[in-house]
């Protein structure tokens, strides 16, 4: 799952990004009512999450820096 994330174009970053933010919501949600399997999800997701936004970042950087030339 590391690595995954870097073959995907940037409107597929961003659509992964929005699912997994929707995830992690939730997953917040039912660790509030305590219905939660597996607690080290959260940290996962948050780490997945992170790791996403730094692509997404990297991507734009890119596209900002061919749009200048």
């Amino acid at each position: 799952m590391k690595n995954s994330f870097k073959d995907l174009k940037y409107q597929e970053l961003l659509t992964k990004r929005r699912e997994l933010k929707q995830k992690y919501f939730d997953l917040r949600f039912k660790m509030v009512t305590g219905h939660v399997d597996n607690p080290l999800e959260k940290r996962v997701l948050r780490r997945s999450i992170a790791r996403l936004n730094t692509l997404i970042s990297a991507e734009e950087r890119k596209m900002k820096a061919e749009g200048s030339k």
